[in-house]
C-alpha cells in the first residue's frame, strides 16, 4: 500500500538526520540548507510486538512485517509559496504525499546554523505554515473564481456544494488556520474537500527534535510548541535525532536496549516515530499466520472484509465467500488456531464484516 509520509521543515532542523536513523539510507546530513535536493524515500519497517508473538508461537519458514514510505524533502524557507529557495520543489513532493511529519529544531546548538538565526520553534512552525497556507489559499481562490458563478446564480447543485466547501476553507485559510480545521457533515462535501488536495489538509505530526538531556521530559520548547498546536487537530513526539543516530550505529538489539536503559527511554523514539505515521496514514494492520509464513497486512481504517483480501490477492475479493477471523488475544491466550476452534472462538464473517486492527484471517474464496 504506497501510502507515504513525508518528512518537512526549514533546513538544519535535524530531517535527514531523522530520515537515516528511520531507514539507514544514505541522505546526506550536512550543516547547510537545502542538502537534500531530490526526496529521498524510505521503506520503513512497523515494529510490532503482536508479529513477534505470532512468529515465536507458528516457528515460520518466512515473516513479513508492514511496511510504511517515509519520504525527506528539501528544506522549506521563506517565500517558498512564490519559488523562493527550493520552494516549488518543496510544494510539488509535499503534495504527493498523505500525510505530514513536520520537524522542528528544539534544542540549541552554536555549531549548527540556524537559517533565521536563532531557535524559535514556533516561529518556525509557523513559517511553514504560512506558505502552505498561501499555495492553499491561492488554489482555493482559483476554484471559487470558476465555480461562484454557476452556484449563485444557476441550478448547479454540484456547483453549489463545491463553492460552499470552498468559501469556507477559504474563510479559515484568510484566518490564518490550516484547511484540516474545517468539518464537513456530508459524503459529498467531504470527498470534494480531499478531492482539492490541499496542503494544509494533510494529517501532521509535529516531531520536537530535541537534545540528548532532553529526551526523556522535553525543554522549555518543546512546551512551547505543544501550547501552540493545542487547538489544531494534530498530535507531537519528542525525539532526539542525534541520540536515535547513536543508537542506529550499535549492533545488536541488547547493546541498543542497554543504551535506552542508560538514558531512561524504554524504547527508541524512532520505533515511536514509525507507529505514529503509520496511524497518521490510518493504517492498521491484520495479520496471517501459519508455519509456513507469518504476515502483517496494511489496510485503511474501516475497511470490509473483501476489499481487505483484495490486499492479498484481487481474486480473493472477486470470488469472497467469508472471512475465518481470530482475535489476536484469543490466539496467544488459547494457544493458536486449533484451541481457538476447539474453544468455539472462531468469527465467521461475511461481506460487511469491518476488519479490526489485530485480526488473524483466513479467506474463502472461489473464482
Amino acid at each position: 500500500m504506497a501510502l507515504q509520509c513525508g518528512i518537512v521543515g526549514l533546513p538544519n532542523v535535524g530531517k535527514s538526520t531523522l530520515f537515516n536513523c528511520l531507514s539507514n539510507a544514505k541522505a546526506q546530513a550536512q550543516n547547510f540548507p537545502f542538502c537534500t535536493i531530490e526526496p529521498n524515500v524510505g521503506v520503513i519497517t512497523v515494529p510490532d510486538e503482536r508479529l513477534n508473538k505470532l512468529v515465536e508461537m507458528c516457528n515460520p519458514k518466512s515473516v513479513v512485517p508492514a511496511t510504511v514510505e517515509i519520504v525527506d524533502i528539501a528544506g522549506l524557507v521563506k517565500g517558498a509559496s512564490r519559488g523562493e529557495g527550493l520552494g516549488n520543489k518543496f510544494l510539488a513532493n509535499i503534495r504527493e504525499t498523505d500525510a505530514i511529519i513536520h520537524v522542528l529544531r528544539c534544542f540549541d546548538n552554536p555549531n549548527v546554523v540556524h537559517v533565521d538565526g536563532s531557535v524559535d520553534p514556533v516561529r518556525d512552525k509557523e513559517i511553514i505554515d504560512y506558505e502552505l497556507q498561501l499555495k492553499d489559499l491561492e488554489t482555493v481562490e482559483s476554484r471559487i473564481a470558476k465555480t461562484q458563478k454557476a452556484a449563485q446564480t444557476g441550478g448547479d447543485k454540484v456547483a453549489k456544494l463545491q463553492y460552499e466547501v470552498l468559501r469556507r476553507f477559504k474563510e479559515a485559510l484568510d484566518a490564518g488556520r490550516p484547511a484540516r480545521s474545517v468539518s464537513f457533515d456530508t459524503v459529498d462535501e467531504q470527498r470534494y474537500a480531499r478531492e482539492l488536495f490541499l496542503l494544509t489538509n494533510k494529517p501532521v505530526l509535529y516531531v520536537c527534535n530535541v537534545d540528548d538531556e532532553s529526551a526523556v521530559s522535553g525543554n522549555r520548547y518543546t512546551e512551547a510548541v505543544r501550547e501552540a498546536i493545542k487547538d489544531e487537530n494534530a498530535d507531537m513526539l519528542i525525539v532526539a535525532a542525534d541520540t536515535e543516530s547513536q543508537i542506529a550505529e550499535l549492533d545488536t538489539w541488547e547493546e541498543r536496549q542497554e543504551f535506552l536503559q542508560e538514558i531512561g527511554l524504554e524504547e527508541s523514539g524512532v520505533s515511536r516515530l514509525i507507529r505514529a505515521a503509520y496511524a497518521l496514514l490510518d493504517l492498521q494492520t491484520y495479520f496471517t499466520a501459519g508455519t509456513d509464513e507469518c504476515r502483517a497486512w496494511t489496510f485503511r481504517r474501516g475497511t470490509k472484509a473483501p476489499q481487505a483480501a483484495g490486499i492479498i490477492h484481487t481474486d480473493f475479493e472477486k470470488g469472497f465467500i467469508r472471512a475465518e477471523v481470530i482475535k489476536y488475544d484469543d490466539y496467544v491466550t488459547l494457544g493458536g488456531e486449533n484451541g481457538v476452534r476447539e474453544a468455539g472462538r472462531l468469527g465467521v464473517e461475511g461481506k460487511e464484516y469491518v476488519v479490526q486492527d489485530g485480526d488473524i484471517m483466513h479467506f474463502r474464496f472461489n473464482v
